[in-house]
């Protein structure tokens, strides 16, 4: 049923690039588990255990301060079409914003997409795979417009000022890193 791997293959590189969601978790040392879902164009593979992720503008920034506090993440990919499979992929990330000099060079691999927040750059130390077969199955209709269209809508410096009030602290109340110094 399921396997434990060093590293990502091609047949599970193949199939991360033709998932439309996967699965971000972290958890700091203490507080809450945060668990979200993912979609549109936002993940790319680049190795045998390397993915970059693309994060996008959200209520919160629970990632980014977990990986602050104790950096480790999971991702995970589930088949909602043809053959089961579940895949997570476990490891370390660090955290690239617009500020950083490799944010130019991550972005690239990436179409642009308003509300682009943060990079996370996964360092993939164990793959495992299994069965799946209690997912159901799902059809794809279409990705949902709304947060790229709210984004566009408050333009570069609203997101700013969205970040300041929603996305300084997670909801433990740590602080996330989105700017180099607190916002008072």
């Amino acid at each position: 049923m399921g396997h434990k791997l060093a590293k990502l293959n091609s047949r599970l590189t193949e199939f991360i690039e033709k998932q439309r969601v996967f699965f971000v978790a972290t958890a700091a040392a203490d507080g809450r588990v945060n668990v979200s879902p993912k979609g549109m164009d936002t993940l790319r593979v680049l190795g045998d255990n390397r993915v970059i992720w693309l994060n996008l503008t959200g209520s919160g920034n629970e990632t980014a301060t977990h990986l602050l506090v104790r950096n480790r993440i999971t991702l995970m990919f589930c088949a909602f079409e043809g053959t089961p499979l579940i895949l997570r992929l476990y490891g370390t990330a660090e955290v690239f914003h617009p500020r950083d000099p490799q944010w130019e060079d991550l972005l690239a691999y990436f179409p642009p997409i308003a509300g682009t927040r943060q990079i996370f750059d996964v360092h993939v130390d164990l793959v495992r795979t299994s069965c799946g077969m209690a997912v159901p199955f799902y059809d794809f209709v279409g990705d949902r417009n709304e947060l790229k269209e709210w984004a566009e809508g408050k333009g570069e410096q609203g997101l700013r000022e969205y970040w300041e009030k929603k996305n300084l602290v997670s909801i433990d109340g740590q602080p996330t890193k989105i700017f180099p110094i607190s916002v008072e």
